[in-house]
């Protein structure tokens, strides 16, 4: 084809991704990891949402590394939804699920079903996340009964972080795991879709995998679970006051941001930035020339963010 014939067509755009689903998530069991991050804000998502991850969750952890907090108690519903909202707007595929912070269920299944509800309606989540199992199974129950896909949490649940002395390994004992197993298992007959393990052996990880249909997501939970969630803070080096034992840093990015900002200080006290690249000059005189009564053709703009030119 000639470049003549060409003129004027707009570019062909690229095929939006398949959006991740609850059906695609139950059909990996066994076959194909899971590999779902935490995210908190519209510029993080899409930036996992392009590199890959099948599902990003808005996590009430935005307490301690958003907010700055020690534990994540003090979240409420409403930073959920914040933060959930800006998360949405900034995916494509991944499937997107909010957490349902301390407090927001624990008080009946009505409740419960009524904080999931705001998630889903006010947020754009498309599943939410509580703690817990034996004690949660009848508001896991209603809130799947109503149409909103729920993702369960077992093991170390943070949320429960006094009761349990502090952020420690659970069901290390041959009683405990039994007690870990049996709440995975009665939030799969309550209709959960997937569960996270958290913080417990990896012989232990292996046997809930095993014994549920449902797929299993591990934090610290051994390799033999079906999927595995991190903190995107910690898996990109930002969140450097601590590093627990299951994380693994696959970047450096809070060294790389302490850098770049010595730069920006540096060149900003000595004058060098900005320089003329990077400033605006006044409009230079036109010649009008003699009128012709022709009009110009001008393609049509695109949107750029901010002025690419003096123009």
């Amino acid at each position: 084809m000639s470049s003549s014939s060409s003129k004027g067509k707009t570019p062909a755009k690229s095929a939006k991704p398949a959006k991740v689903t609850v059906p695609m998530i139950r059909a990996r069991k066994g076959k194909s990891k899971i590999a779902m991050l935490t995210a908190y804000d519209a510029t993080i998502a899409r930036l996992l949402d392009e590199g890959g991850a099948d599902m990003l969750l808005v996590g009430d952890s935005l307490g301690m590394v958003v907010q700055g907090l020690a534990t994540t108690l003090p979240v409420t519903l409403e930073d959920i939804i914040y933060h959930t909202r800006a998360v949405v707007r900034g995916t494509q595929r991944a499937q997107v699920v909010a957490d349902m912070p301390f407090m927001s269920f624990q008080i009946s299944s009505e409740e419960a079903l009524k904080a999931a509800g705001r998630l889903v309606k006010e947020s754009g989540a498309e599943a939410v996340k509580l703690e817990g199992g034996v004690a949660v199974c009848e508001h896991v129950a209603r809130i799947v009964a109503a149409g909103i896909p729920v993702v369960g949490h077992v093991g170390l649940t943070p949320q429960s972080v006094h009761a349990m002395g502090g952020f420690r390994v659970q069901g290390k004992g041959e009683d405990a795991a039994a007690k870990v197993l049996q709440d995975a298992k009665v939030l799969q007959e309550a209709g959960a879709y997937c569960v996270v393990l958290e913080g417990v052996p990896a012989d232990l990880g292996r046997r809930i995998t095993e014994t549920v249909d449902i797929p299993t997501i591990g934090i610290g939970a051994g390799p033999h679970c079906d999927g595995q969630v991190l903190v995107c803070y910690d898996f990109l080096g930002m969140f450097r006051d601590f590093t627990p034992k299951f994380v693994k840093r696959f970047a450096e990015l809070g060294d790389e941001i302490v850098k770049a900002t010595q730069s920006y200080v540096a060149e900003v006290q000595g004058g060098s930035f900005p320089d003329a690249s990077q400033s605006f000059g006044m409009a230079k005189p036109k010649s009008l020339g003699e009128a012709t009564g022709a009009q110009a053709v001008v393609d049509p703009e695109v949107p750029t963010y901010g002025p690419a030119s003096d123009d």
